[in-house]
């Protein structure tokens, strides 16, 4: 019974982390472009709000420290911490390469070049944790990329107003970058949960994400104080279309959302997999599209249309692949269990027969 309350209750957990994933990535990306679309321009700013709501961590890790029993050891330790700032390290690089292609490129075409992370994912995953490689994650790479390589070949008539050519394929590339780097920062994280001694727990997750994210912090502020964005503040609040309140409104929201968006993530891979993290990201994909083009108008042309299909054609053919995956290890898992059940009955079987021989030859003795 308890262990089916335990079951229960990761289930509730794992449901509550998906839910904070969706919800801080959708609205963080569309924040990120309400910012660029009404006047602000500082990406450095943008990259270190995806993980400046790291405080809000400091409450729930402190109430959940206090719930352990004082002989748990459940903090980081000395090498974890270390490993958490390496991959906070380069996460504050990916923020900012996000940040840098979404200034330049619409939101609908930006999410759609986020999709081939699935692909680099199950790549990096199968490299550094044996993930699992089938020919149903090789065709969704291979339509994901495809997806990327249509928009590339159409990009004039996407292009944003006031921004030029060259922005344009800056921002192509750098989202691209952004990509690959995330894929190789998830499977990072799950190698560190697989590598590490010591018991991981959701308290240590919290922990270990608090570093993550204070040390992109960091590399974001360097960022900034070397490209003047903290002076610049101010003067762009005021000059914001759509006033002041609303600059630094978005600024706050965006810093909550990622930080929830970061929660998730980190939760989904403690609690399953990094692949399965990639996948609800990569799930997003459709309703960020969606949702651009009502709030923001943008155009849905007929290229976003293929390249969303591919998109989904390629999550769908990934998901499929993992169910008869895991019907596959299901029925190996069976299969060990019943010829463990039969090698246990025959010696049982073996055992009484010997019993049986002895005790003939008992009897045969004068």
């Amino acid at each position: 019974m308890e262990s089916n309350k335990k079951s229960f209750g990761q289930w509730i957990l794992l449901i509550l982390n998906c839910a904070a994933l969706c919800i801080g990535g959708i609205a963080g990306s569309l924040l990120i472009r309400f910012y660029f679309l009404h006047g602000g321009n500082r990406k450095w700013l943008i990259a270190w709000l995806q993980t400046a709501g790291c405080p809000l961590l400091i409450l729930p890790i402190w109430i959940s420290s206090r719930r352990k029993q004082p002989s748990e050891s459940t903090h980081v330790t000395p090498k974890l911490c270390l490993a958490s700032v390496v991959i906070g390290i380069l996460t504050g690089f990916d923020n900012f390469l996000y940040s840098w292609g979404i200034a330049y490129l619409p939101l609908s075409t930006a999410s759609l070049l986020v999709a081939p992370q699935l692909g680099f994912n199950a790549l990096f995953a199968f490299m550094l944790v044996k993930q699992k490689f089938s020919s149903y994650s090789i065709n969704a790479l291979i339509l994901v990329t495809m997806g990327g390589v249509l928009l590339a070949l159409h990009a004039r008539g996407d292009r944003p107003k006031g921004v030029t050519s060259g922005q344009y394929w800056i921002g192509f590339f750098a989202t691209g970058a952004a990509a690959a780097l995330y894929g190789l920062i998830l499977p990072l994280v799950e190698l560190v949960y697989k590598k590490t001694t010591r018991r991981i727990t959701y308290t240590l997750v919290m922990e270990m994400q608090f570093i993550m994210s204070s040390s992109a912090t960091v590399v974001c502020t360097i960022g900034m104080v070397v490209n003047k964005d903290f002076q610049a503040v101010g003067r762009e609040a005021r000059s914001f279309d759509v006033g002041e309140f609303n600059y630094y409104m978005s600024l706050v929201w965006n810093a909550i959302c990622w930080q929830l968006f970061l929660i998730g993530v980190y939760g989904v891979i403690f609690l399953t997999s990094s692949l399965l993290s990639a996948i609800f990201m990569a799930s997003l994909t459709p309703v960020t599209e969606m949702l651009a083009v009502v709030i923001f108008h943008e155009k849905f042309t007929g290229e976003k249309g293929m390249a969303l299909a591919m998109a989904l054609w390629g999550f769908t053919s990934y998901l499929y692949g993992e169910y008869l995956n895991s019907i596959l290890q299901r029925s190996n898992v069976l299969e060990e269990n019943r010829q463990s059940r039969e090698s246990a009955t025959l010696k049982q079987e073996e055992s009484s027969l010997e019993l049986v021989v002895e005790k003939l030859k008992l009897n045969k003795t004068p």
